[in-house]
């Protein structure tokens, strides 16, 4: 429930619909960057026997997604979501040709990362088996509900997944759709970050990351392929990267923006790395966590 304050009363905020499946497509692809952080490459895509609403790409993730819209509820998001996959990895060169032709670029194939190539539903409402669905730890497919109040009043929410929920490969094994586009596509969890690090290291991570959550409640956790994003308003704040025996964090600020007078963020701005931003600290203890926390609490603030 919404609420709005008028004269220290209280009003609840009334839904007021998107009429058209179409209206919701043209809010979404306006707002694309602000809302999911994806860039644009085509509207009313076709490929093979399918319509694709709209054709995204990560520049993050360096990867293609593709996003539908739905209204009703009489369709199974993992069904439709893995024959979406399928085409795609089934017509790369397609998807590559239309973003160069859109965009004017030159994308080859080995510059795009197809293993994180994802389906994203978006809906005013799911049913609750829907949402369930989800339930995968490793599934490449998200749920967004939008709802519209009165004046124009947006509420954009990811349909986030249960904690210690199993894998999709439960149930590959009985689905050979799912099977083929498993072996291709790979959805990252913190397990898959914590294999290669001892356990003090991932000790220390969790506590970093209790403590964020905990400074800043809204914050959403992405494993990546190559680091650990903690996201704000969907844009990367801070990247960890477990090491066999350390840490590795980029807080994403350009140098001379936060206080480094204890001069332990290293400046990388012309250093390849793989997190975003310029300040890279290397922590093997948790000494010195709150001075890099309040690091951290400067740059959500930018």
């Amino acid at each position: 429930m919404l609420l709005k304050k008028i004269n220290n009363k209280i009003q609840k905020l009334e839904l007021d619909e998107f009429k058209l499946e179409k209206e919701l497509q043209l809010f979404i692809e306006n707002n694309l960057e602000e809302l999911l952080n994806l860039e644009i490459v085509k509207s009313e895509f076709s490929i093979e026997n399918y319509r694709v609403d709209t054709l995204a790409f990560d520049k993050e993730n360096k990867s293609f997604v593709i996003i539908e819209y739905k209204r009703g509820n009489s369709y199974s998001v993992i069904d439709q979501g893995y024959s979406y996959l399928a085409t795609v990895l089934n017509n790369k060169a397609e998807l590559i040709l239309e973003y160069n032709e859109r965009k004017g670029k030159s994308l080859k194939r080995d510059e795009i990362d197809w293993s994180q190539t994802k389906v994203i539903f978006i809906s005013q409402n799911f049913t609750k088996y829907q949402k369930d669905s989800l339930n995968f730890k490793d599934l490449p497919i998200e749920l967004y509900e939008v709802k519209k109040y009165d004046g124009d009043i947006i509420l954009f929410t990811s349909i986030n997944k249960k904690e210690n929920v199993e894998s999709i490969n439960v149930i590959s094994k009985k689905d050979i759709a799912i099977a083929k586009v498993a072996k291709e596509i790979k959805t990252y969890t913190l397990e898959d970050h914590f294999i290669n690090s001892n356990e003090n290291t991932v000790e220390i991570f969790n506590i970093y990351k209790e403590k964020i959550e905990e400074m800043l409640p809204e914050i959403e956790v992405e494993p990546k392929k190559l680091y650990i994003a903690f996201k704000l308003n969907r844009k990367n704040l801070v990247d960890f990267k477990l090491q066999k025996d350390m840490l590795k964090i980029w807080i994403n600020a350009k140098e001379g923006i936060l206080d480094n007078s204890k001069k332990i963020a290293k400046n990388v701005a012309k250093i390849g790395h793989w997190g975003n931003g310029d300040y890279e600290l290397t922590i093997k203890n948790l000494e010195g966590v709150e001075y890099i926390l309040s690091l951290i609490k400067d740059a959500s603030k930018l």
